[in-house]
């Protein structure tokens, strides 16, 4: 038997816990700046409350003013059995937002934070300024368009999108309204990544050569119960699987491990690529630009378990206009390598390395190339908001740090390199391959605007 629900108190104090507690993003990531008065505050909605939901409603309730959130479930607590993980969901969320903003509520000063099922009910407020998304990514691009089509300012979390055609409809987008959009690619705002990423602009390694992108390995068996059941009765199960199929429910392919299916997510290469590959484009100048050449390398493995389909082990081989090359790949240490002919500098979460430990002295000038720097990846685009100038992570960068992903699937599915022409973002000479990346295949009624 389930047991009895806890109070709207306990939601608060557990949730709170939680969401302020430290993540595998390092926290430097997201600062600890001053909480604003309430009338300077920018109105936010959340929407897809999980983990990194819950995270970032404790984090934006601090920076600006949560007035709704928004979840295709009243309550959970995600991949754990029922009372084991801090609590989320439109329950969990409202009462942590209500219980940290109390005194306001007392006085007046806040009416309350209002929950919504539908997304497009939170996008469509008049007393929304912007819309934080933690959805599953199979959910990225039609939320992300309804809110910047109903003026909204964005943060998504990466990868910008689940589908290449996604991505540069978002792009278009967010030019299209001037709208400020962040992507959730917190290493930006680290400065371990911002240094090294300036040791590799100032010419530091010499040419670079090689880049060696390192991303987790995927599973290779189930992650939770694999039995198939009835959705839990408080989850609309049919809106959560929304433009994608509507695979059978098992707990072995919703909270957290939903990504390993490609229906709803991408494995660890889209999981990661946001992320490590993001900091090496980033590093060598190609941020808006991309790979000439990508190939699927080596043997792909697949997991044991049939209910997952993303690669367990992988490779992806890229080659740029520059004449570098990069391998995006669980074999790969994991974070960014980069190799030039004088040297080599790595770097992943908290920790670097270098061919020549001098680079990395605390009191060491990297020189006069400098890096746009972010100390709070949330307050980076609150701040873009108000001054309405670019933030760390805009969509468009984003957009092209995952692109080698998509490019690897399809050049694995199909069995051959692939020709990328970056600038027309087409697969040049390979009419099938262009088809295939640009692919969009949504479930009645669910359409992609065009």
């Amino acid at each position: 038997m389930k047991p009895a629900p806890v109070t709207r108190r306990t939601f608060a104090k557990i949730a709170l816990t939680a969401a302020l507690a430290p993540t595998i993003i390092p926290s430097r990531a997201w600062g600890d700046d001053a909480t604003p008065p309430p009338s300077e505050r920018i109105t936010v909605g959340m929407i897809g409350l999980g983990g990194m939901g819950m995270g970032h409603v404790g984090r934006f309730m601090k920076a600006a003013q949560v007035v709704a959130v928004c979840d295709v479930q009243k309550l959970h607590y995600r991949d754990a059995e029922w009372e084991k993980h801090a609590p989320c969901g439109r329950d969990a969320a409202q009462s942590m937002v209500e219980d940290y903003y109390g005194e306001q509520i007392r006085s007046g000063a806040y009416k309350g934070c209002d929950t919504h099922v539908d997304f497009r009910e939170l996008c469509a407020r008049d007393d929304i300024d912007a819309v934080v998304i933690a959805t599953p990514d199979h959910w990225h691009a039609l939320v992300t368009l309804e809110a910047l089509r109903n003026g909204k300012d964005v943060y998504c979390e990466k990868p910008v999108t689940h589908l290449f055609r996604e991505g540069q409809l978002v792009v278009e987008e967010v030019a299209k309204q001037k709208a400020i959009f962040q992507t959730g690619s917190q290493q930006r705002s680290t400065a371990n990544f911002h240094r090294c990423v300036e040791l590799v602009k100032n010419g530091h390694l010499g040419k670079i050569v090689r880049v060696e992108v390192g991303l987790p390995i995927g599973p290779s068996k189930a992650k939770g119960d694999p039995t198939i059941t009835e959705p839990p009765e408080d989850l609309d199960y049919d809106l959560w699987c929304g433009p994608s199929l509507k695979l059978p429910y098992m707990r072995a392919r919703h909270h957290r491990w939903w990504r390993w299916h490609r229906t709803y997510g991408g494995g660890n290469i889209m999981d990661f690529i946001g992320h490590h590959n993001d900091i090496a484009h980033w590093a060598i100048g190609v941020e808006r630009s991309g790979p000439v050449e990508v190939e699927a390398a080596g043997e792909w493995t697949w997991p044991e378990f049939e209910a997952y389909n993303t690669p367990v082990e992988y490779d992806i081989q890229c080659r740029y206009a520059n004449g570098i090359t990069s391998s995006i790949s669980n074999k790969n240490k994991l974070g960014i390598k980069w190799i030039g002919e004088d040297g080599w500098l790595a770097v992943s979460r908290g920790k670097e390395e270098s061919s020549n430990p001098a680079l990395l002295a605390k009191d060491f000038d990297p020189g006069p190339i400098k890096a746009y720097k972010s100390k709070n990846h949330a307050n980076n685009f609150l701040d873009g908001i108000r001054t309405r100038t670019e933030c760390i992570a805009p969509a468009d960068i984003a957009h092209r740090s995952v692109t080698p992903g998509h490019l690897g699937f399809v050049a694995q599915t199909l069995g051959r390199k692939l020709q990328w022409d970056p600038e027309k973002e087409v697969i040049v000479g390979d009419d099938e391959a262009d088809k295939l990346l640009k692919a969009v295949d949504y479930r009645e009624p669910w359409k992609l605007p065009i």
